[in-house]
């Protein structure tokens, strides 16, 4: 079994896309909804490649937008897990713009995303053995 920071590492998930027309508005840049769905498919997978369970969404949480993203642009989405519990995990997820033809580079969008494992039953489950499982708060 692998330790818990090992597992972090090995779940890191990058994905690149490119912002082609029919991901855009009328501003010609990455729709609102577009962004969160591929962040939420980044942080589904991350959260997937960590656990190897059934996992959930059940929140998103401060995603903020802080540059636009114009079409015509590559973007990298980025998914660590920055936090497990007994039967939910938070990933954050870092989306960052690049110009196709040049170096330039900057993250455009953040977020967190926390997801719940669950059986066949959809009832949550432990993440993680016993023995990695994070002490108990009193």
């Amino acid at each position: 079994m692998l330790p818990l920071a090992e597992k972090i590492s090995r779940a890191e998930t990058r994905i690149f896309k490119a912002v082609f027309p029919n991901t855009t508005n009328h501003y010609d840049t990455l729709f609102g909804g577009t962004t969160l769905h591929l962040m939420d498919e980044v942080a589904f997978i991350t959260a997937t490649r960590f656990s190897r369970l059934k996992m959930v969404t059940v929140s998103s949480d401060k995603v903020d937008f802080t540059h636009p993203i114009p079409g015509g642009t590559l973007v990298e989405l980025i998914g660590r897990v920055e936090h497990v519990g007994r039967t939910s995990l938070k990933v954050r997820v870092e989306l960052f713009v690049e110009q196709m033809y040049s170096e330039d580079r900057h993250r455009a969008v953040s977020g967190l995303f926390t997801f719940v494992a669950i059986d066949e039953d959809k009832r949550p489950v432990a993440i993680l053995p016993a023995e990695l499982q994070p002490a108990p708060v009193a």
